[in-house]
């Protein structure tokens, strides 16, 4: 984990990370970015982040759009009008039962529509500067079992995994250096193997070819 800390320094960070270091860690723009980061390019992600925040920074505002609306703001997001809908039901829920607020556990978390544990312990590793969890995406999942850390077969599994077979010290940061890395260098086809600074330390699991760049 000391060597992934160094290797990502000065590489791409995560579109989630911006808005969240631009918010200053504002759980309600952090779960928000969340729900459309799901299988959405970074870019594009940020990029609808910041229209939509730039028309509605608050759950209240936010629930007084319209799904169309919410769409066309969000666009070209994957699943645009799905997200379009959890977006607005889930800000609806934040006004009527929570005060406006986003909820800090994960049992409440789970209820927002949308919401599952990759969202919610992002939110709550980010938003609520938790110790105990950790976030797992398809990066996370890849790597972890491309590495020989775990053998799982989806990421809830590797979450569960990853708590027996890592230092909780590291737990926060996982997310973190392994998604940078994996957009960056451990890619899902083709990894840059060649240039991977933590290659000594890599059981290549399932890895048949490599780029050549």
């Amino acid at each position: 984990m000391r060597l992934f800390a160094r290797a990502i320094d000065g590489l791409e960070l995560p579109a989630i990370e911006k808005i969240s270091e631009a918010s200053q860690d504002d759980p309600f723009q952090v779960l928000i970015g969340t729900l459309l980061s799901a299988r959405t390019q970074d870019a594009t992600t940020a990029a609808a982040s910041a229209r939509l925040f730039q028309v509605a920074r608050t759950p209240g505002t936010m629930a007084g759009l319209s799904v169309k609306q919410i769409e066309k703001l969000i666009y070209p997001v994957s699943f645009y009008r799905h997200k379009a809908a959890h977006v607005k039901a889930t800000c609806r829920i934040l006004v009527e039962q929570y005060d406006g607020r986003v909820p800090t556990t994960m049992e409440e978390l789970l209820t927002l529509p949308g919401v599952g544990r990759k969202t919610a312990n992002l939110v709550l590793i980010r938003a609520f500067k938790s110790l105990k969890n950790i976030c797992v995406d398809t990066h996370v999942h890849r790597i972890s079992n491309r590495l020989g850390w775990v053998r799982t077969r989806t990421p809830d599994e590797t979450e569960q995994a990853l708590y027996r077979a890592t230092d909780e010290k590291w737990w926060p940061l996982l997310n973190l250096y392994l998604v940078t890395w994996g957009q960056n260098v451990c890619r899902p086809v083709f990894p840059r193997c060649g240039s991977c600074l933590i290659r000594e330390h890599c059981g290549q699991v399932g890895v048949t070819r490599t780029s050549k760049a």
